[in-house]
């Protein structure tokens, strides 16, 4: 049942690498809540989380899930999120309807680059942290060094708020009701206990004159609201050691989900905007059930059956169904209708939802991931600070089999990247070619096998050029005259520009010195956007340019044929010419890699990834013998490199890769792409 306060509400989302165990882990919370009869499997797709068909055909977590449970007077929303590298993003995108991060680690293979990229996400965004170290059966002789390995990665404030019994068949409790004479597996549970209690009284400092001047043991709820501010500020991480399939630490850990880890009103609070541009404001929200409405979108799914369904944390106010709501800006308010609860694939009706709570709604075309969820016109401009997603590495160009699918293939699109932000649409104009990009190739081919299976569309593939772009390496200055006569009224317009580079990953930006009305100001437009057109054509072999800075310094007009095309072509010539003028460069997109092999193969990897212009930055030793190489490396020199990686280990290595930056390729390689 939905909570009747938001001090009862918990919203944990699940994150980790793939294998880690978080859907099995779900399903034991959930069993052990009582909250399901049976407990599904992953591998005979009877798992409650992962019940798409694409899932159930790829064993894996694909989408972010929606489960709940009721455990002593608390509501607990668990979101399950996919762990394979292809989909992080959709990982990341759950991010701001939580407070609390569940970070899950094999046993077997300590921290992977997943496991490093969630609790570096997590703590970036203010969340509160939970590790649970899963598959503990099996694993015991490896335990010790695994919660060494996070202490060291992730900060010595990473605490077992329970240790593995000596047998390995259950956990001992190190917080609530600790025994200082249980026989644990290593360590011990008095120093445990005594290392928890001092992390949580340094919050306070009447406390810790309680607990060292006159000695007093202090019990857990005493320590509620400085254990909260330890974990607000990441000062601690609680540590918990389980089995989901072994059902060892479950009963423990509901328990430290309902009571250690903060509600709606205890964490830190979720960072709203009114406004856009240099005119946006933040703004303070009150998790209170009488203020306006405020609730944010953060996952869309479609069904060509059952239409959109919009998935929301409510920030403040409440919904009710029959209330009239705005989406963002919209001046037309929609009724709520069908507000649903999110139980896995079942949507169950309720007729209100408290702030805090996660819930949907059903039927409502408009909703857009990030949209702000309102019933007063004085928020019609708030919004989320906007969750930055990895940068798309891999595409192909797509076109529909079937001729005449051309606005069918648009709209599928649409409707992925809907669903997906972190997957992007790209037109190459000078190839003719849609591209449909994602994280990888995996990424790429579940959005076409979805486009097929669910929306009906049919596509053929075939991969695009590398996302090259150019730039500029030092400053100059053009001038550009734009005349022609025709018999009737003429065009004439003159510009003067400088242009400068900027730091990588700036983008562009545009300015006017103009002064006197030497260029009327109706016509600056025009010739930003000759300025644009030349940077998306490119100089050097087509590519897009970024990196730059132009500043219209003067120019020239005629009172009578003087005309918008006129300034246009201007200023597309003047920008041309300058950039001949500053040293022009190709980039292209470095990557950063993380592969993981066993340490016989480590030297066959290094060797091949220097052969291919990537350089080694280091290695780090993981559990099973096996080795995490980092490197970053060309996108372009990575092509096939998921294929030679299988054939050099046998098909045991795995990678994963980010983009990090753009830079200049070697002269060589920009003799190759220049248009000649």
């Amino acid at each position: 049942m939905p909570a009747q306060h938001t001090e009862q509400i918990r919203n944990i989302a699940l994150l980790g690498h793939t294998g880690s165990g978080k859907s099995s882990l779900i399903e034991a919370l959930l069993f052990r809540a009582e909250a399901i009869h049976h407990r599904g499997r992953v591998d005979d797709g009877t798992n409650h989380a992962d019940f798409t068909a694409q899932e159930i055909q790829h064993h894996h977590s694909l989408e972010a899930s929606f489960l709940s449970l009721d455990h002593q007077n608390h509501h607990i929303n668990l979101i399950d999120t996919p762990g394979l590298p292809d989909f992080f993003g959709r990982a990341q995108m759950v991010l701001p309807a939580v407070e609390s991060v569940l970070l899950v680690i094999n046993a077997g293979r300590g921290i992977e680059p997943i496991t490093q990229r969630a609790f570096e996400d997590a703590r970036r965004n203010g969340k509160s942290i939970l590790i649970v170290i899963n598959h503990i059966d099996g694993n015991e002789a490896q335990l010790a060094g695994v919660l060494d390995q996070i202490q060291v990665q992730f900060g010595h404030g990473c605490l077992p708020l329970n240790l593995p019994a000596e047998d390995g068949k259950s956990v001992v409790d190190c917080y609530f009701e600790p025994d200082d004479n249980a026989a644990t597996l290593f360590g011990d549970v008095k120093s445990s206990h005594d290392e928890l209690i001092d992390t949580v009284v340094e919050q306070d400092e009447a406390l810790m004159e309680l607990y060292l001047e006159q000695d007093e043991s202090v019990e857990p709820a005493q320590l509620h609201a400085p254990l909260e501010q330890a974990l607000r500020q990441g000062e601690l991480v609680p540590v918990c050691f389980a089995s989901a399939e072994g059902d060892i630490g479950i009963g423990h850990l509901l328990k430290v989900l309902a009571e250690v880890m903060p509600n709606p009103m205890e964490a830190n609070p979720p960072q709203f905007i009114n406004g856009w541009g240099d005119d946006a404001q933040p703004v303070e929200i009150s998790a209170e059930a009488d203020a306006h409405l405020l609730a944010h979108v953060f996952r869309i799914a479609i069904d060509p059956f059952l239409g959109r369904l919009g998935v929301f944390r409510i920030h403040q106010g409440r919904m009710f169904t029959g209330q009239k709501i705005f989406v963002g800006t919209e001046r037309k308010p929609i009724k709520v209708t069908h507000l649903v609860k999110l139980q896995g694939k079942k949507q169950v009706e309720v007729p209100e939802a408290l702030p805090g709570d996660i819930v949907a709604l059903a039927k409502i075309d408009g909703l857009e991931v990030g949209a702000i969820l309102h019933d007063n016109h004085e928020e019609d401009n708030f919004h989320m600070v906007e969750t930055t997603l990895p940068q798309p590495l891999f595409g192909l160009a797509v076109r529909p089999k079937k001729r005449g699918d051309e606005q069918k293939l648009a709209e599928v699109l649409h409707k992925l990247v809907s669903e997906d932000p972190s997957l992007n649409i790209h037109h190459a104009a000078e190839e003719n070619q849609t591209v449909l990009q994602g994280l990888g190739d995996l990424h790429v081919q579940i959005a076409l096998e979805k486009a097929e299976k669910v929306f009906n569309l049919d596509m053929d593939t075939e991969k695009p050029a590398v996302a090259y772009r150019e730039t500029i390496c030092q400053a100059s200055e053009a001038r550009y005259r734009h005349k022609k006569q025709t018999g009737g009224a003429g065009q004439f317009g003159e510009v003067e520009l400088r242009i400068e580079p900027m730091p990588r990953g700036a983008g562009f930006e545009f300015a006017s010195k103009v002064v006197g009305g030497a260029i009327p100001s109706q016509f600056i437009p025009a010739v930003e956007k000759g300025v644009l057109e030349a940077m998306n054509e490119g100089v050097i072999g087509g590519f897009p340019m970024q990196d730059i800075r132009v500043t219209v310094l003067d120019g020239k007009h005629h009172p009578v044929d003087s005309k918008e095309i006129a300034f246009h072509m201007a200023g597309k010539k003047a920008f041309l010419e300058a950039v001949h003028q500053a040293h022009p460069v190709i980039l292209e997109p470095i990557v950063d890699m993380h592969v993981q092999v066993s340490q016989d193969k480590v030297g066959d990897i290094t060797g091949d990834l220097s052969a291919h212009r990537a350089m080694v930055c280091g290695t780090q030793a993981l559990a099973n013998q096996q080795v995490d190489i980092n490197a970053e490396a060309p996108l372009a020199a990575l092509d096939d490199y998921a294929t030679r990686l299988k054939a050099m280990t046998g098909g045991e290595g795995q990678m994963s890769m980010a983009f990090a930056r753009y830079d200049v390729v070697p002269d060589n390689v920009q003799q190759q792409l220049a248009r000649h």
